[in-house]
């Protein structure tokens, strides 16, 4: 079960939203136990990029010794 204040990685892309598998954000809070999640997604200089709701099944816990990955994001 993934828990508020949690990070968390995307399994798969929200081309809308401008989110790519791998995406690392933090589960601000938690939909009917658990089926969905409110995750913030802020970049490296620590600005807020988005909130959005992801379902469970796109999203995963971050696993220990994983090593995060910087990328541009499409939008200003």
């Amino acid at each position: 079960m993934i828990n508020e204040h949690e990070r968390v990685v995307l399994n798969n892309a929200i081309p809308k939203l401008g989110l790519e598998a791998g995406d690392v954000g933090t589960v601000v809070h938690v939909h009917r136990n658990g089926l969905a999640f409110e995750v913030e997604f802020i970049s490296l200089d620590g600005e807020i990029s988005l909130v959005a709701t992801v379902f469970s099944a796109d999203l995963r816990p971050v696993h220990k010794r994983e090593m995060p990955h910087a990328r541009q994001l499409a939008y200003a």
